[in-house]
């Protein structure tokens, strides 16, 4: 398949995936929120379907390097995801939350991983841009945070999962069009992971980047919530998460360039930092053009850790134990610790509000500290032959 067929159908995947996102990150809290459940109750449902990662993720990686294929797992799994999508609208308490929930993010972020997983094969084999293919995924962000925020302001938060489920459907046709990537084997069994898992290297990049992806663990479950409570209107509520993501976007376009003068343990580095700037702000103030003033940082907090993750995960591992090793990072840095913290994030906004987010401010300096000796230790090549 020729690179210029290519780029539009990844962009597509990721157009729909990140208008199912756009929609959950910013408001789904509400929707929770709305149905009566309290803070420790959202804490556990917004941090369920980053633990089933820990699960679901490496089954699914497993399952992937060994068919060799991409598409047909991912159009397996998009579609258990939205027959999920459809169940919420009938869903009242706590339990029957949590059950749908389980029953949306098992295949949602099993397909998540393999995606990436794809995207980096193709842009490698093609020579493309990874930030230009997954900026379309930010802009779609930035669609629906922007226009659900409207649409909050005059239909109530109930109609939000048939919202949802309609994007699903939406996710599902976007499989239909991916371009594959199959990996040619000599036989029917993957490598072992040993050589991984006994390389410190790899331990010391899931660390950094799982206490850089936990560090957004209040900003996810509580920011909406914190910001309404303090007087701000969902429409501007909306613009703040939009806007963190448009200083992304401009990250995405000229990633090559960015990753190539900082490294990928440097991005992960520059993430770390952002965090503590960003998360003491909103610690400290909902005063909504301070808010503005660092919102732009989720292009280092999330952007420069996301672009940072997947050039180490594409240079360091082999193409033989991508899949896992995606599975991997997105059970433990994506899912585990940050699921963890979720749980924790509960009770911390409960008892502190706006308070909560100084200890996300501490994990992010943890993540910088990590993320230094990579810097220094790691020198861009393979982990192991």
């Amino acid at each position: 398949m020729r690179a210029g067929g290519v780029t539009p159908r990844l962009a597509l995947y990721y157009i729909a995936l990140f208008l199912v996102i756009g929609l959950q990150l910013p408001y789904w809290p509400v929707w929770l929120a709305a149905r009566g459940l309290d803070p420790v109750e959202i804490g556990w449902l917004i941090a369920v379907p980053s633990l089933v990662r820990v699960a679901a993720t490496p089954l699914v990686g497993d399952w992937v390097d060994r068919r060799g294929d991409r598409r047909r797992p991912m159009l397996i799994l998009a579609g258990f995801a939205a027959l999920a999508g459809f169940v919420f609208p009938f869903c009242s308490g706590f339990w029957s939350v949590l059950l749908a929930t389980l029953l949306l993010f098992i295949p949602l972020y099993g397909l998540m991983p393999v995606g990436d997983s794809l995207a980096m094969t193709l842009v490698t084999r093609h020579r493309l841009d990874y930030g230009r293919v997954r900026l379309w995924g930010s802009l779609a962000f930035i669609l629906a945070a922007t226009l659900v925020g409207f649409w909050l302001g005059f239909r109530p938060p109930a109609d939000l999962p048939w919202l949802q489920a309609g994007l699903l459907v939406l996710l599902v046709g976007s499989c239909l069009f991916l371009p594959d990537s199959k990996v040619i084997r000599r036989d029917a069994t993957p490598p072992p992971l040993r050589p991984l898992l006994r390389a410190p290297l790899f331990w010391l990049f899931l660390a950094a980047t799982a206490l850089s992806q936990a560090a957004h663990a209040v900003y996810y479950a509580f920011a909406s919530l914190h910001w309404r409570s303090a007087g701000v209107d969902d429409t501007t509520i909306g613009l703040l998460w939009s806007e963190g993501v448009v200083v992304e976007i401009l990250l995405f376009a000229f990633s090559n360039r960015v990753v190539a003068r900082f490294g990928p343990a440097g991005m992960i580095l520059l993430g770390g930092v952002g965090g503590v700037v960003r998360w003491l702000t909103l610690g400290l103030t909902t005063e909504p053009l301070l808010l503005a003033l660092v919102q732009g940082l989720h292009a280092a907090t999330f952007g420069c850790t996301h672009l940072g993750a997947m050039h180490f995960l594409q240079r360091a591992v082999p193409q033989t134990l991508a899949g896992r090793a995606q599975g991997l990072y997105a059970a433990l840095a994506v899912g585990l610790i940050p699921g963890l913290t979720t749980v924790l994030a509960g009770p911390l906004y409960r008892e502190f509000s706006g308070g909560a987010f100084l200890a996300m401010a501490l994990l992010s300096l943890g993540a910088t500290l990590l993320s230094w000796p990579l810097v220094r230790l790691w020198r861009g090549k393979p982990l192991f032959s």
